[in-house]
């Protein structure tokens, strides 16, 4: 069973930074397209971000709109561990963050993900 293990999360003022790992337990579960979730209290999960299977070298990842601009996914390959450096905070930021992995393509569909990390909370408050 594939292991995704989130951590970083934490609380931040408005206008901070934070970054985001994701670790792989396996590197079968990590060569696929990846991507970030995030989940509001009393709302449903939205994408964030996604990013292609690594053999799709030099495609950029794509982003929700209310984030792009200020998140950034990128790759560690030797550490197969996915990151989501978050700059310029808001507070309508704050949710449990989740990423996720899948065999096939980018997506911004949460049911197209069958791998799933347990989630961080980032707080973004004064």
């Amino acid at each position: 069973q594939a292991q995704l293990v989130e951590s970083g999360g934490g609380l931040v003022q408005p206008g901070g930074s934070l970054t985001l790992s994701c670790a792989a337990s396996e590197r079968s579960f990590y060569t696929g397209a990846m991507g970030w979730f995030r989940q509001a209290p009393g709302k449903e999960r939205e994408f964030v971000g996604t990013i292609g299977p690594i053999h799709w070298e030099g495609v950029p990842p794509d982003y929700a709109d209310s984030v792009k601009g200020r998140f950034t996914i990128y790759r560690d390959n030797a550490k197969n561990t996915l990151y989501l450096q978050m700059t310029s905070l808001k507070p309508e930021d704050t949710a449990v963050y989740y990423c996720a992995a899948r065999t096939g393509g980018p997506s911004a569909i949460d049911r197209d993900f069958r791998y799933w990390g347990q989630g961080t909370q980032v707080t973004v408050s004064s």
